[in-house]
Formats: C-alpha cells, structure tokens, sequence
C-alpha cells in the first residue's frame, strides 16, 4: 500500500510509484500535495472511489497517470481544478457515469486518455466532446472501448482543435453519419472510428485530410462506393474500411496511394480489383476477404515483391493459382480459401521462404500435392482440405508436423496412417543379375555416401528443426503509432534491468507490449547531434526495405524530445557474444550459415531494392541471432543509398 507518510512531503513536485504491485486505496492526501506537478500511479492495483476526494486543488498539477488500475466511480471532480494539467491517463480503469462536460475547463489540456472504462454521455449529441473545443493544445483523445451510446454530431467533432493529432473512439456503440464537419482537424495523423455503428456514406471530402496517416472505419455499417477522394490522402500508411457494405469496384486511382502498406477491404461487397492497384508495389498487407470479386487472379500480383500476407479467402476467383505468387519472397501467410480455384498448386510455391501460414482449402484443386513445398522450412499451418487433389502426401520438411484436418476432404490422396487416407501402392520387382550387382556392390558404396550426407544435411538444417519464438507472436504486428507512455510501460520505465545494449546513437531495451508481444526498442539519445539524422535515416531505410534476414521494424515512436523505434525482439542477442564468449560455441556448419544469412541479407540490400542500399556498418554486434540460430542485419543508422550516379 501506498503510506500516508508520503504526503508530509509538502515541497515534492514529482511523485512516480508506476510499474509496481501496489494495491489498496490511494491516501486521498497526496492530492492535496500542493506542490506537486507530477503524479505517476499507473500500472499498479490501485483501486477505490476517488470522487469521493472532495477539496482538493492541485494548483500545479501538470500530469496525471493513473492507467492500468482498479479505479471506480466517476471521474472525480478535483481533476477540474488542476488548471495546469496537460496530460490525462485514466486508461485501463473500471470508471462509470457520464463523461463530464467541464474538461473545457483544463484550457492547458494537449492528452487525454480515457480508454477501456464504462463512460457514457450524458447527451445522444456526445457534448463532452464540443466542451474539448476550449482546450486550443490538445493534440491526443482516446474514448475507445467505452458505451458512449451516441450519435458523432457535426458540433461535437467539428469544433476539435485543429491541433488534433490523434482520436481514437472505436468500439462504443456510437452512430450516425460521419459528419463532414470532421475533416476540419486538418492537422491529424490518426482517426479511428471502427466497431461502431456509423451509416451512410464515406465523405467525399475526407481528401482535406492531407496529413492522415492512418483511418479506420471498419466494422461499421458504412455503405456506397469507395471515394475517389481518398487517392488523395498521399500520406495514408494504413486503411482499414472492413466490415461495412461497400460495393462496386476498388478506385483505379488507389495505385496513387504510394505511403500505403496496409489495406483492409474485408467483408463487404467489393466486385473488382482494376489492373493498376498492382502497382502499389511497397504494400505490405492486403485483406480482401469475403467480398465478391471474381475472374483469375491477376498475373500480376507478383508484382508485390515486399508483400507479407495476402487474404483472399471466401470470394469468387476462378481458373489458377499465378505462378507468379512464388516470387513473393517475404510472404509469410497466404490465404485462398473458400474460391474456385483450379487446377494444380503451383510447383513455385516452394520459393515462398518466409512462408508461415498457408490456405487453399475448399477450392477445385488438382493434382499432386508439389514436393516443392518441403522446402519451407518457417511452414507451422497448412490447410488443403476439400479440394481434389491426389497422389501421395509429401513427408519432409514441415509435413510431419501436420495433422489429418490438414488434407481431409481429398479422397485420392494417401499417405500414412495417421493422417486418416489411403495407404499409398507400392510397386515390387524380381531379382535379376542386376539386383545382385546393386546388392553386392552399388549399394554398400552408395549407402556410406548416403549416411554422410544426410548427416551434413541435418546438420545444415538442425535449427529449423526447432520451434522458433515467432510461433508465439501475433500473426502480424498490426500498425500503429505507439506513445511514449506505451513504450515506458513496456520497458519498466527504460529499467536498466531491460537495457540489451548501448551504441553511439543511443540505447536498446528489452520491451513486452500489452498484448504479450517481446519487442527491441531502440532509443536514439537526442543530446547527440547526429541521433536525429539516424533516426531519420534508419526510418527512411527501412519502411522501403523488407528480407528475412533483416529485422524488421513494427512501428515507431516521435516527438521534439524523444524519438525510439519499435524492433523484433532476438533472445539470443548478436553474433558478437557468440564469437567472443567462453560460453557460446559456434561450429562450423552453424558459422557457415550464419554467413549465408548475412549475405543474402547483402546481397538483397545491394542488388534487389530499387536504389541499391549501403549498409556502412557491417560488423558481428550488428547481425542479431533468434533462437535457431538465424542470422538478422540490423542498425541501419548510417546506412546510405546509391541514387544516379552513385
């Protein structure tokens, strides 16, 4: 429990207890510490009814944070009298009632996040937000996962400051249009409206919006075409407009979107794709499931070369799978599920390395089952069921892994017993003169040279064998921006407990995400004067560049003071330990293919991109090791492109 002795500390300006276990109730002295301009509660098990704290002032409060605790009631009044307060976090919280029209009162308020409560509104018209008008600073509102139970009326988004960066409200039963009056917050990065209950259509004048970065009006009940307006968000990153009624065809004029990486146009009634979309050639994630497109896949899809998930399933493609797909290199799940595909499964689809999660279950496929596919190695689910394939079921590489669901509904297939089909035939010959000489001879020779290269092989191949850490991650970090207070929480307040390393740029912790998810974050130290160029170069190189066997970048974290970004996590840290330690012992097969990684890495980076990319720093504390062993190029803080003439 927090001890009442606390507040005797009249002259304490800043009091941080975050990150700990405490419980009980909070002394409701502490906030008649009148000196105090910080107070830092979050992530404890705190709980209680503050609006019962009556009398207090705060006169100096600046910030409160009280997220990821056990709070109920209202929202207490004396919040109202700090007139300093810039920063809000209630987040996380078991707060009820209604939200109070009096935040307009907190004039210095720029963040505000009420997330993961009971509020609601005490009007249909949501008048706390019209309230917010009066706070000219605030630059971040998060309402999300609240039963707000109202309708977004122009008056109560129109009136947002413009200096609005960010407003989530998703998932609060809110309904209504989208008023027009929205695209008056010319100044934001992120609108998220999604899980709610909007109608009608997409404002064509949403184009205003020329900052936006990332839109989310999913899981609505949004209908009409898509605009052609939005081509003119040059800067959209992510959009996500699932889950609606939305039909006809996807814009032509979507090709123009070149920022965008992640789409989402699931369920819905989309019937046609126009041939140019194939020329978003840096798009990461495309999810046109269960809408109503039809005609074959296009050829080219392969195009796409830094996709990394393709969904889909349950629409009407015909004829069969492009080859082309196999040149997708970095995909790691592919869903065709629930079509009418036909035909065999492309023998190229063994190409696919980065290949995780695969589905092509429930189409009209033919044939044999591509040996081919033993070679993906990263294959952890495979789905083939109810087409018309045939032909023994291939046992290498990851298929002793897979269960009978796998390939049911094939009735021609056979294989092992345990995967519930037919026994496979087998073929017998007579002896001859020509067995005796394979007997007597050929076969001990070609046994010996048999045994020595499988055991090479398994050597080689020994850490595929083993199940990586990434089969506990999320299938796909979904983008977002993350706050500096996500980011202090995840790494315990930048504990030297979880610092991974320190270069010259800055430092590298070790962070858990809310969602379980182990991420690297890499904070630049801004006192150095070249951190800020690094920052930019490392962002500008890797929101281009996309290989297995380079980290890969989730997202990042920006402002005046502080700027970090969100990496895979590697447990076993770099190549330097393992050379360098007494106890880590590389041997040579280990060390061979951890030269290959890296060169493939270098090679991708020199020859594969569209301006050849110049790592400038290659060195064994930069390749980075996950739990097999496989090798990962990392740092590109002074990393250089070759333009012209270069």
């Amino acid at each position: 429990e927090i001890p009442l002795e606390i507040s005797n500390l009249q002259n304490l300006e800043e009091l941080d207890l975050r990150h700990n276990k405490l419980v009980g109730t909070v002394p409701a002295a502490i906030f008649n510490m009148s000196m105090l301009k910080l107070l830092h509660l979050q992530n404890n098990s705190l709980l209680g009814c503050l609006s019962s704290i009556a009398d207090v002032r705060l006169p100096n409060l600046e910030a409160l944070l009280l997220w990821g605790n056990n709070f109920s009631g209202t929202i207490p009044r004396f919040i109202f009298n700090a007139s300093k307060l810039s920063i809000l976090e209630l987040s996380q919280n078991s707060f009820s009632g209604f939200i109070p029209n009096t935040f307009g009162n907190l004039r210095n308020l720029e963040w505000l996040n009420l997330r993961d409560n009971y509020l609601t509104s005490s009007t249909p018209e949501l008048s706390f937000l019209s309230s917010l008008s009066n706070c000219k600073s605030l630059t971040f509102i998060h309402l999300s996962d609240n039963p707000l139970d109202g309708i977004l009326s122009k008056t109560s988004i129109g009136n947002l400051s413009h200096s609005l960066k960010d407003f989530y409200m998703s998932n609060c039963n809110v309904s209504g249009g989208i008023p027009e009056e929205i695209t008056n917050l010319t100044n934001s990065i992120t609108i998220d409206l999604g899980g709610n209950k909007l109608n009608g259509s997409i404002p064509i004048t949403l184009s205003k919006l020329q900052k936006l970065q990332g839109l989310g009006l999913d899981d609505n009940k949004l209908e009409g075409s898509i605009p052609d307006s939005i081509c003119r968000l040059t800067e959209l990153y992510e959009l996500e407009l699932g889950g609606n009624k939305l039909f006809g065809s996807i814009p032509a004029c979507f090709s123009n979107l070149a920022s965008l990486r992640i789409l989402s146009l699931s369920s819905n009634e989309l019937t046609s794709i126009p041939l140019t979309f194939w020329n978003l050639k840096d798009i990461l994630q495309l999810n046109f499931s269960s809408n109503f497109l039809t005609g074959p896949l296009p050829l080219e899809i392969g195009n796409l070369k830094v996709l990394i998930g393709i969904d889909f399933s349950m629409n009407n493609f015909s004829s069969v799978i492009p080859t082309e797909i196999g040149g997708l290199k970095n995909l790691e799940y592919l869903f065709l599920g629930y079509n009418r595909l036909e035909g065999s499964i492309p023998d190229s689809f063994g190409d696919l390395i980065s290949l995780k999660f695969l589905n092509l279950s429930n189409n009209n496929l033919s044939g044999a089952i591509p040996t081919s596919l033993e070679k993906l190695s990263y294959l952890e689910d495979l789905n083939l069921s109810f087409n018309k394939l045939e032909g023994e079921i291939p046992r290498g590489g990851s298929f002793g892994n897979f269960a009978a669901e796998s390939f049911e509904g094939n009735e021609l297939l056979c294989g092992s017993p345990t995967l519930q089909v037919l026994p496979c035939k087998t073929s017998i010959h007579h002896t001859s003169w020509k067995n005796s000489l394979l007997l007597g001879i050929v076969l001990p020779l070609s046994t010996t040279l048999l045994i020595v290269v499988i055991w090479l092989i398994l050597r080689y191949r020994k850490r595929g064998k083993q199940p990586s850490n990434d089969a506990n991650m999320p299938l796909v970090a979904t983008w977002r921006t993350f706050s500096y207070l996500e980011l202090c929480r995840a790494t315990n307040g930048f504990s030297e407990n979880n610092l991974i390393g320190r270069g010259g740029f800055g430092s590298v912790y070790k962070a858990r995400l809310g969602d379980g998810m182990e991420v690297a974050v890499k904070v630049f130290n801004l006192q150095c004067g070249r951190a800020f160029k690094s920052f930019a170069v490392e962002c500008e190189m890797m929101k281009s560049i996309r290989h297995r066997n380079l980290i890969k970048v989730i997202s990042s974290c920006s402002n005046e003071e502080f700027k970090a970004l969100v990496l895979e996590y590697k447990p076993h840290g770099s190549l330097e330990k393992y050379l360098y330690s007494s106890n880590c012992i590389l041997d040579i097969f280990q060390r061979l293919n951890i030269m290959i990684d890296v060169a493939s890495a270098l090679e991708y980076l020199h020859f594969g991109c569209l301006a050849p990319v110049i790592h400038c720093d290659l060195k064994p504390d930069n390749v980075l090791l996950d739990d097999n062993l496989v090798a990962y190029l990392s740092d590109f803080g002074i990393a250089k492109l070759l333009i012209g003439e270069d």
